[in-house]
């Protein structure tokens, strides 16, 4: 477990310890492996959590936590949820429980070429914007109503979603939705969900079908941490702290340019990545890594 980038040279960190269920016994286990001065229990999310003070060593508790199913996180003390000023976040298996063009293929009867295309893009084995492009040109010729069908039926978001935003928005911090995905989602999610920014990829559609091509520039992994720097410029100011999540390999660089960066139940290459990793929590976990 590796400290994390934003506590300063030698102050004392928190660890914190977040699961469906945390066993008592297992907190008192805890507390001896790690020398922990004290505890306090987080309480800004649907999932147990418990906070254990000053720790002085964690040997063993990454291999530990991982057979316990337990998310665990080490903080510095100063990492104040009011500090908070940009919340950026991915929205297929991030934002959202499904990858849209996965399901948007199930209706035109090719789920899983494309979704092995996604997984193999996800993994960073294929350029992303190559493969979008060979995912999308599979869809050419479904009409525009399948992707109506697709937000009205399949598309559920994430659980602690919703409160994960409450949670960020409470202390008046923005939101940005930044996708390899498509408009239709990500606008319809921003009015939704009262989200503040949101950058996207647009299919093209004529005589109401979709060609199988896009739009535009392709929203990659350089434009993901392009618009996280340009939002984050504008709102962090001297002491704002700007956060952001996502599972796949295009949100490395997002990730890498934000403060606080949380992988969630996402791909090795993106866990090495970031500040944190939330695999058994739902999205709210998240709020539990700030004071």
């Amino acid at each position: 477990m590796r400290r994390p980038p934003d506590a300063p040279p030698g102050a004392p960190l928190d660890l914190v310890v977040q699961a469906p269920v945390i066993a008592p016994e297992d907190v008192d286990t805890l507390v001896l492996l790690t020398g922990a001065q004290g505890t306090d229990v987080p309480q800004r999310a649907g999932n147990d959590a418990v906070r254990l003070l000053e720790v002085t060593s964690t040997d063993g508790l990454d291999p530990a936590a991982a057979a316990a199913g337990y998310d665990v996180g080490l903080v510095p003390h100063d990492r104040l949820l009011e500090r908070v000023r940009l919340v950026a976040f991915d929205m297929d298996s991030t934002l959202i429980a499904i990858e849209c063009i996965d399901e948007i293929a199930d209706l035109h009867g090719i789920k899983p070429q494309v979704a092995a295309i996604t997984a193999s893009a996800m993994r960073g084995e294929i350029d992303f914007p190559e493969s979008l492009r060979r995912r999308v040109a599979l869809l050419e010729g479904l009409p525009e109503a399948a992707l109506g069908q697709v937000y009205d039926e399949r598309l559920v978001l994430t659980h602690g979603a919703e409160r994960m935003l409450a949670g960020f928005a409470d202390v008046g911090a923005r939101f940005l939705l930044v996708s390899g995905g498509f408009t239709f989602f990500t606008e319809r999610l921003r009015e939704r969900l009262g989200l503040h920014y949101t950058a996207s990829n647009e299919l093209e559609v004529a005589n109401g079908v979709l060609t199988g091509r896009i739009l535009g520039p392709i929203v990659d992994a350089a434009a993901k941490a392009e618009a996280l720097r340009v939002r984050a410029q504008a709102l962090r100011g001297t002491d704002g702290l700007v956060v952001a999540l996502g599972d796949g390999a295009n949100d490395v660089p997002m990730l890498r340019a934000a403060d606080v960066s949380i992988a969630f139940r996402a791909k090795p290459v993106v866990r090495a990545a970031a500040t944190h990793a939330i695999d058994h929590c739902g999205l709210d976990a998240a709020l539990n890594l700030f004071g």
